[in-house]
């Protein structure tokens, strides 16, 4: 009797067992063949990254400020993504984020001024987010991304783009001084960048990095003081900027390059005097 009931538990219990990889297999079998985005399955082409190839123009229009504008910085690419599942949402498109930057306004012999990223001058993070402020992680919502909701029964073709130069003003005068007295004479800025594409997909955050581009932008303007408004300033040094590169491999995205603050929020202006302590003219914000 007890060798009866010992062989119909282990009867039940195989069943059971038989059922339970059954159902096991079956999940398996079902995830196994639902149709996943993969960074195999996604074709870009057509990538281009490119400065214009013009000088930096300097504007003397004002008498409180210097302004400059750079050329532009372009990039885009052709993708076609696969199709998307169903209750899934992909974003492609374009990050970008400053990873090194000097900018120095000289003020004779006096001292100069300095925008600069804390975190980034001090080595604590490897990069800094450059979005719009507003679109995190993408540097813009316009043509810089495209959004894709599943379900999708073709491929699709996309295309997206952005551009980025500088167009600041720089004030004639010691920033920190009631004078307007013109005492500015150098500007020196340096300022590199990575700029990846990039398919998120919205639901799970996984992230797919499709391409990588390492860019740089300098301005060397020497200025006169002394000279009349509209004669004052000058450029210096290369004319033209070194085109980006495209790498032939992918950097990952350090995680400040995701999310807020952008550099724009993040810098401050210092002042730095020849003699004494510097001074924070402009906090971040």
């Amino acid at each position: 009797m007890c060798i009866l009931v010992r062989y119909r538990l282990l009867s039940s219990s195989l069943v059971l067992l038989t059922l339970l990889l059954a159902s096991t297999m079956g999940c398996i079998q079902s995830i196994s063949c639902k149709p996943r985005i993969r960074r195999e399955n996604i074709v870009v082409y057509e990538v281009s990254a490119s400065i214009d190839q013009c000088p930096t123009v300097i504007e003397e229009n004002s008498p409180i400020v210097l302004r400059y504008k750079t050329p532009y910085f372009r990039a885009s690419a052709g993708i076609v993504m696969p199709p998307v599942p169903r209750n899934e949402t992909w974003v492609v498109g374009w990050i970008q984020a400053c990873t090194q930057m000097e900018f120095y306004n000289t003020y004779g012999d006096i001292g100069m001024s300095s925008w600069e990223l804390p975190e980034l001058r001090e080595g604590r993070v490897k990069a800094i987010s450059d979005s719009d402020g507003v679109s995190y992680p993408w540097y813009g919502n316009t043509t810089e991304t495209v959004t894709l909701t599943g379900p999708t029964s073709k491929p699709s073709h996309l295309t997206v783009s952005m551009n980025d130069n500088f167009y600041p003003s720089v004030t004639w005068a010691v920033p920190i001084s009631n004078s307007n007295t013109p005492m500015l004479s150098h500007i020196t800025r340096d300022q590199s960048f990575i700029t990846w594409l990039v398919a998120i997909n919205s639901v799970t955050k996984e992230r797919i990095v499709l391409q990588t581009v390492r860019w740089r932008m300098r301005v060397d303007i020497a200025v006169d003081p002394d000279m009349p408004l509209g004669s004052r300033a000058s450029l210096v040094g290369r004319p033209h900027q070194e085109q980006p590169y495209i790498l032939n491999y992918q950097e990952p995205i350090p995680p400040n390059a995701l999310g807020r603050p952008n550099a724009n929020d993040a810098q401050v202006l210092m002042w730095r005097p020849r003699r004494g302590a510097p001074l924070v003219v402009i906090p971040p914000k």
